[in-house]
């Protein structure tokens, strides 16, 4: 996912699942020129390109990330904030 071109970075986090109990979900922020890319135009990029990878299930696009003072992204900040979403709504997506 992080070798597409229209995707400038991409933090991935765990998110609750009721089959697995747990799953990934990929936070991106596109390149500008990509601000079409969407999720389905993503995954299908990603089957017509031949590459075998194992995806993110949940993909939800971002302007950033949130970062430290030292640049490294704050991923328990992205963690939270999807805890207390689906907290929030208890219908899973």
């Amino acid at each position: 996912m992080f070798h597409h071109p229209g995707i400038q970075e991409v933090c991935v986090i765990g998110v609750s699942d009721s089959y697995r109990g747990e799953t990934v979900k990929a936070v991106v922020v596109r390149k500008r020129a990509w601000d079409e890319l969407t999720e389905q135009k993503h995954h299908r990029l990603d089957a017509s390109a031949g590459q075998r990878v194992q995806g993110a299930p949940h993909v939800e696009f971002v302007e950033a990330l949130p970062k430290n003072a030292s640049g490294k992204v704050m991923w328990r900040q992205l963690q939270d904030a999807e805890l207390s979403r689906s907290a929030s709504s208890p219908a899973e997506k």
